[in-house]
């Protein structure tokens, strides 16, 4: 399911009416065990603690767990649930800071995605930086599955 962004910002200033502003949380999502199996065969990485429901019962976890990186690559279609950067002409993913894999996904979980911008700085005329603090968490687990800080680069 699609939802419209929550804050369109189209320019410097209405991203700067932005910091310290927690955006989110986004719509539940499941990760099951089809999804987990697609992003270890889209990636290759087929761990056991991943891939093998039998295996992974045995296991501290008592199930498979969705790869970290599953959490980190869902951040930016869950972002585009709280934020459109359409009144931007060019808008890019620049990288990561302070990724942190903070605690395990079980099977079947669901989660979502809260963000707060953390700085807006003006790069040149019209091109700024952002740095965006994401948090991804799941029902019911006290903790964070993931925090990391986004970079984005976004001009007019």
């Amino acid at each position: 399911m699609t939802q419209t962004a929550q804050h369109r910002p189209s320019s410097v200033q209405d991203l700067k009416e932005l910091v310290d502003v927690e955006l989110g949380p986004t719509q539940w999502h499941v990760v099951d065990q089809a999804t987990i199996d697609g992003f270890a065969d889209l990636t290759g990485d087929h761990q056991w603690i991943h891939v093998d429901p039998e295996r992974a019962a045995q296991s501290p976890f008592g199930s498979t767990i969705a790869h970290g990186l599953y959490s980190l690559s869902r951040t930016p279609a869950f972002l585009e649930e709280l934020m459109a950067f359409d009144g931007f002409a060019h808008s890019l993913n620049y990288g990561y800071d302070k990724v942190r894999f903070i605690h395990p996904l079980p099977v079947g979980s669901r989660i979502r995605l809260r963000a707060k911008l953390m700085s807006v700085e003006e790069t040149s005329p019209g091109a700024v930086k952002v740095i965006t603090q994401l948090t991804v968490e799941a029902d019911g687990i006290d903790k964070p599955i993931l925090v990391a800080e986004s970079i984005g680069r976004f001009s007019s």
